[in-house]
């Protein structure tokens, strides 16, 4: 609600600049996105609920959601989700209409599980609850330009993570390549790149029902699938007359699905014909190959004969060259005398030649390899002034100290909600996100976050929570925007204390956090082996 009442209360113009600005930049992550991507697979196992979470990828990071999956029967696997932070698809580009949560399996295969259904408001949470035949899949949700797309777009806003804490559910786990849709029609200039202001007033289906139409036309329906077009077009034409009449959104939304699901059909009935008109193509150019190859033959044929005749008279000039051969062995043999010295000459040529392109090998070597020691000396000397900066920065968020390990930055407190709780407090945002946001930006260095508390209560108590909260820390971190591959949360429990226990002075310095950042080592060593080996 508080997001609603800041949205209304900003200009018009304001807010499509601010949509603008957020399209712009999702289409430069998006023209970074031409590879593969790779996510996780997961076996779950019979008649056991297993708890999966999602995680927001770059384009969409805030986005958070839970399902719960359980396979049923060897054939049917169920999935209830829930998301959180979901905005409309719109602004992730004027292509795109809404959600669709899929299913990859480990070869490959797509299956669309539906289409995420969310109201008009500007951020909602969403829920799902949908079948699969897969037993072994992974889970991504991508925005599309309609809910009946066979494939899943390059646009990735959401992925399945492997489960944490599975019970007692014997989960296995695979990863799974699979390379969006490259259809060019996604980088078609006639596609808008930002969704203008119409886009928020317009109901989500009559959007992909539009798109529905676009891709058909796209794809060829206009030639090869007229009547099918002309059917959706004229269904699009019912649902945008009933939306500017104001009917109720259920009738809207009937019609407009219907009109998406012609648009399908008559963008797939476009694709079938025009496969099967290349299909005939391709067999028509290969009788004209097959009578061409028979018209060769025949040719061939006559040349068979000609040379035939040309063989004979080869024959009889071969007889004359004979005699005239044994006038040349005299001459053959100087000849040869004349090849066998040049070719002692040739052998002390390459001789020298071989010990030149040693020696020049050696040199080369030498010089990458002081070459490659001067670069690592370099990037030494930059990890040192950045670690100063560093250090300088840091102090803002905590106490700071250099160790053999690396940088160890002391967090106060006050980030949790109470002494013996592993939840972080409200404010404790404005000191995580700005610090996730600094760490990111010095991708050098790995993280180590160790919790520790005073030695008041079970150790085995006191142990979860350090765990809990250093991974609670680390999650925060996460979704702040750090790569959580440079993250390891360590629970220490009390072992460590820095003061005694018995004050309160002393128990509250020994509840504490701390982020240790250790610089990656620099490839100098590697540079030297290359050296000594050359």
């Amino acid at each position: 609600m508080n997001t609603l009442r800041f949205l209304r209360a900003i200009p018009i113009k304001a807010l499509t600049g601010m949509l603008a600005l957020l399209l712009c930049a999702s289409s430069a992550v998006w023209a970074q996105n031409d590879a593969r991507r790779q996510t996780v697979a997961i076996t779950y196992p019979l008649d056991q609920a297993v708890t999966v979470r999602f995680q927001g990828t770059t384009r969409l990071p805030r986005i958070s959601g839970e399902a719960k999956v359980r396979r049923t029967g060897r054939r049917g696997t169920r999935v209830e989700m829930e998301l959180k932070n979901l905005p409309r698809a719109l602004e992730l580009g004027g292509i795109y209409t809404t959600y669709v949560l899929w299913a990859i399996s480990p070869e490959g295969r797509a299956d669309n599980l539906g289409e995420i259904k969310r109201s008009g408001s500007f951020i909602v949470n969403s829920k799902v609850d949908v079948t699969t035949p897969l037993q072994t899949f992974a889970m991504m949700v991508t925005a599309e330009p309609h809910f009946l797309v066979r494939g899943p777009s390059r646009m990735v806003v959401l992925e399945n993570l492997p489960p944490r804490d599975p019970g007692s559910a014997d989960v296995a786990t695979v990863n799974v390549q699979y390379l969006g849709n490259t259809s060019d029609y996604f980088n078609d200039s006639r596609v808008p790149e930002v969704a203008d202001r119409d886009y928020v007033k317009t109901p989500v289906s009559l959007l992909g029902a539009r798109q529905a139409v676009n891709l058909a036309r796209y794809a060829g329906a206009e030639r090869d699938a007229s009547a099918e077009l002309t059917e959706a077009v004229t269904q699009l034409e019912q649902a945008e007359n009933a939306w500017r009449l104001r009917q109720s959104e259920e009738e809207v939304d009937a019609l407009a699905r219907r009109a998406t699901s012609l648009g399908a059909r008559a963008e797939e009935t476009a694709e079938a014909r025009l496969a099967a008109r290349k299909r005939r193509d391709e067999i028509a150019r290969r009788d004209v190959a097959v009578r061409e190859a028979e018209e060769t033959v025949a040719s061939s044929a006559t040349q068979i004969a000609d040379l035939r005749a040309a063989l004979e008279r080869e024959q009889r000039a071969r007889e004359i060259a004979d005699r005239d051969a044994s006038s040349s062995n005299q001459q053959l043999r100087d000849l040869r005398s004349e090849v066998a010295r040049l070719r002692d000459e040739l052998q002390t040529v390459r001789a020298e030649s071989d010990n030149a392109r040693i020696k020049l090998a050696r040199i080369e070597g030498e010089r990458s390899a002081e070459q490659a020691r001067l670069a690592a000396e370099q990037r030494a000397t930059k990890q040192r002034a950045a670690l100063a900066t560093l250090k300088q920065t840091l102090a803002r968020f905590g106490t700071v100290r250099e160790t053999e390990r690396g940088l160890v930055v002391v967090l106060p407190e006050t980030l949790w909600a109470g002494a013996r709780l592993a939840e972080l407090s409200p404010k404790s945002a404005a000191t995580v996100d700005p610090l996730a946001a600094l760490l990111a930006n010095y991708p050098d260095f790995q993280i180590v976050i160790e919790s520790h508390t005073d030695g008041r209560g079970d150790q085995t108590e006191l142990q979860n929570l350090t765990q809990n909260r250093a991974e609670a820390l680390a999650a925060r971190l996460a979704s702040s925007g750090l790569d959580n591959a440079r993250l390891q949360a360590n629970g220490m429990g009390a072992q460590s204390p820095v003061a005694p226990n018995t004050t309160v002075s002393g128990r509250t310095r020994n509840r504490r956090t701390e982020l240790t950042l250790i610089p990656v080592p620099t490839t100098e060593s590697s540079a030297t082996g290359a050296a000594n080996e050359n």
